[in-house]
């Protein structure tokens, strides 16, 4: 039960089929969410299955992007249906893997512990010091890909989506909530707005 071999067949995937355009969801963002899963796993005593679950689920949940920029977690999906057999994963196990990724769409909805770590991995940065810095990787793409045209675009979609969000396991409400409101404080006042 070990991914390593996964990892290292995902990374070169990634790294030499990922458009450049995709300055946020790029092979360092997939390696930063199994890093941060690695450490839930940890933190909350994850059983030895269940982590080797989940650390292939970090590493298959923006695959999609690939093929496809608004539709990634279906492409996703569908490419870890296509490949995990392969790797000796059974039925039962691509479809725990699945619906971890499905819990990273947005709104996320994660219905147990695994698929919470996996959704607050995967937007951790929202409540850490590196919110301006990840989130201009993304100001980047969502320009490149003409999904918005300036920065106030931009911000109106950041304070849409920081009101929405909602982060799932015990470590990220009490770590990541309160900072992440702060971020959202500071673009409200910075652009005037309620």
């Amino acid at each position: 039960m070990n991914t390593g071999k996964l990892k290292r067949f995902i990374t070169n995937k990634l790294e030499s089929e990922l458009s450049d355009k995709l300055t946020y969801h790029s092979v360092h963002h997939t390696l930063h969410v199994l890093k941060l899963c690695n450490q839930y796993i940890k933190r909350m005593h994850i059983e030895a299955h269940d982590g080797y679950l989940l650390r292939t689920a970090a590493l298959m949940h923006d695959t999609g992007f690939i093929w496809d920029f608004d539709k990634h977690e279906n492409a996703s999906i569908n490419y870890t249906i296509k490949l995990l057999p392969a790797w000796n994963y059974s039925d039962h196990e691509i479809n725990m893997i699945i619906e971890m990724i499905n819990a990273t769409k947005k709104p996320q909805t994660p219905s147990n512990i695994l698929e919470q770590i996996l959704a607050d991995s995967d937007l951790d940065y929202l409540g850490t010091k590196y919110f301006y810095k990840v989130g201009n990787k993304l100001y980047t793409e969502l320009l490149a890909y003409n999904k918005i045209s300036t920065e106030e675009d931009w911000n109106m979609i950041q304070v849409q989506f920081l009101r929405e969000h909602k982060y799932h396991t015990p470590f990220a409400i009490k770590y990541r909530e309160p900072v992440k409101q702060k971020y959202l404080k500071e673009i409200l006042d910075k652009w005037g707005w309620k």
